[in-house]
């Protein structure tokens, strides 16, 4: 049998765009003499639809583009959907695999397993399977699976997460293949873990593997594709490409399929997903343009970067928008990054505003010296500046906060953090100079003094990042131990090597900065916890480790 992995980015209950581009997928695999389309995950309503699939109307609608596909099928395709359950338990829905074929539904398979870690609460919504069953279909019987069912074999994991193993049962009912819909968010590194996982499964259970995934943005969330299709002994036979729609064949007999080429680097990877995640979440939520205020340094630049190859250069802005202590090198750099994108670059002084707002201050805060608030008045300013803009152009405002500094709190709210979306708040600062570096590589865009200099935000005299917070290569390595590992202060001070005082002092400040972070845009996903509903923090809490 021939099987088509057909790989297309869904939006959230675009029903009928999503209906279309299945159909014209599957005349594509079928010209090109598939036996069988496979799509990914609830491609019928996109993934993730959280709370809309408590709307009955959501899921009547879910079926009536199913038993419409299964009418128009221009041969047996394998899609996934939400579907009503007519269970007792509440949950309104089975995240559901439906095979269409002869104009009707002829196989339903429901998810057995739900994750509920990280983004995942999908026992908020769906009905687990009460059983799975093999499905005979063009010479083969196939085991098919949704997403986590196949990620819990305990042949790979040290520490399965479920008591059952759903492709252990369908292999043990003679399947003879593994078909597997997903929609598997991208973070550093999963893919090569998925590669693994998927070769293991292969192997161990001498049987191939065919994994369908799904591809672009859908809000934080940011799919890289990559579907593959694995022979019994581990080979990749088939295999689409990251971050793009795509479609590729593999043969069940012959075990030969095409073979994308892949990203050659994490660094390369990360990058294609920003700018994946940038270009959906824009043009998902109805915008075309999107303005970036742009200080001259690192984080801006990488931000801008990552925009025109998104949207285009005819659809970024870059404002710079110096006050009374932004350098001449600054704003030089600010606006040869500009030249060098292509951009339309403003140039907005905000100095005799700041003066205006001292001035309109000036009785109430007479007996207080300057402080961060005079600070934080800049920028403000600027926020309200790129908000302005915004309102008056139909642009979106990317806010350019790194992850480091989101994370300790070192950013203002209603100022740098104003925004519709933050691209690079799940990048640590280290990592912003890696991508610089990456969005180099063939030409110089980011200039090389803005790589070079010492990050400030200069809102005050000669300030750097390093008079409030440890060199960002000590910072980061806390971060990461803290928040994406979950380790206690004494236990990064002991691995690491560092003050206990200075860790201690660190985490206080991630979970002090929770407020903050509540009210900030939402930002792409691309470590293994991210800030934001993949990581539900009390704000209100007095706990100290």
């Amino acid at each position: 049998m021939k099987i088509g992995l057909c790989q297309f980015n869904p939006t959230v209950g675009d029903f009928a765009g999503n209906a279309a581009r299945i159909l014209d997928m599957a005349r594509q695999a079928s010209d090109r003499g598939a036996d069988l389309a496979v799509f990914s995950e609830l491609c019928i309503c996109g993934y993730l639809p959280l709370d809309l699939l408590e709307r009955p109307a959501f899921l009547d609608r879910n079926r009536t583009e199913v038993d419409c596909l299964a009418k128009k099928a221009p041969l047996p395709m394998l899609i996934g959907y939400a579907a009503r359950a007519n269970s007792s338990t509440g949950k309104p829905a089975w995240n559901a695999a439906a095979l269409l074929a002869e104009g009707r539904v002829l196989f339903e398979q429901h998810k057995m397993l739900l994750p509920t870690y990280d983004v995942f609460d999908e026992s908020r919504y769906f009905q687990p399977a009460l059983r799975q069953q093999v499905f005979a279909f063009s010479g083969e019987k196939l085991g098919i699976t949704i997403c986590e069912d196949i990620w819990n074999d305990k042949t790979f994991w040290a520490k399965p997460l479920y008591e059952i193993d759903p492709v252990v049962d369908l292999i043990g009912q003679g399947a003879s293949a593994i078909v597997n819909l997903s929609a598997s968010p991208y973070t550093i590194d999963k893919r090569g873990v998925r590669l693994e996982m998927l070769r293991a499964l292969a192997r161990s259970n001498r049987r191939p593997v065919v994994y369908v995934n799904q591809v672009g943005g859908d809000d934080t969330l940011v799919f890289d594709g990559t579907s593959i299709a694995m022979t019994a002994d581990g080979r990749i036979a088939a295999q689409a490409r990251a971050f793009e729609e795509d479609l590729v064949l593999f043969d069940t007999v012959t075990s030969e399929g095409d073979v994308h080429p892949q990203p050659d680097s994490e660094i390369s990877t990360s990058l294609q997903a920003l700018v994946t995640g940038t270009r959906d979440y824009v043009r998902k939520c109805g915008f075309r343009k999107a303005l970036i205020g742009l200080s001259g340094g690192i984080d801006s630049a990488v931000v801008a970067s990552i925009a025109v190859a998104a949207l285009g250069k005819q659809n970024v802005t870059g404002i710079s928008m110096p006050g009374p202590y932004s350098s001449e090198g600054s704003i030089r750099d600010a606006r040869q990054l500009a030249s060098n994108l292509g951009i339309e670059f403003l140039v907005l002084p905000i100095k005799n505003l700041f003066e205006s707002y001292k001035a309109a201050l000036a009785d109430a805060f007479a007996e207080h010296p300057q402080d961060t608030t005079e600070e934080n008045i800049q920028a403000r300013i600027r926020g309200t500046m790129l908000m302005a803009l915004s309102n008056k152009f139909g642009a979106l405002v990317l806010s350019t906060g790194n992850k480091s500094e989101i994370g300790v709190g070192y950013c203002t709210l209603y100022g740098d953090m104003a925004g519709g979306l933050a691209v690079i708040s799940d990048v640590p600062k280290t990592m912003v100079y890696e991508l610089a570096r990456e969005i180099n590589h063939e030409r110089e865009l980011v200039p090389l003094a803005t790589i070079e200099k010492p990050p400030s935000a200069e809102l005050r005299p000669n300030q750097t990042d390093q008079d409030s917070l440890p060199p960002y290569d000590v910072l980061d390595r806390i971060l990461k131990a803290y928040v994406e590992e979950v380790r206690t202060p004494e236990e990064i001070a002991s691995h690491y090597r560092f003050p206990l005082e200075l860790v201690r002092d660190i985490t206080l400040k991630v979970d002090r900065s929770e407020y903050k972070r509540k009210q900030a845009a939402p930002g792409l996903k691309i470590t293994s916890r991210a800030f934001g509903f993949g990581r539900p923090f009390p704000i209100a809490q007095k706990f100290v480790p």
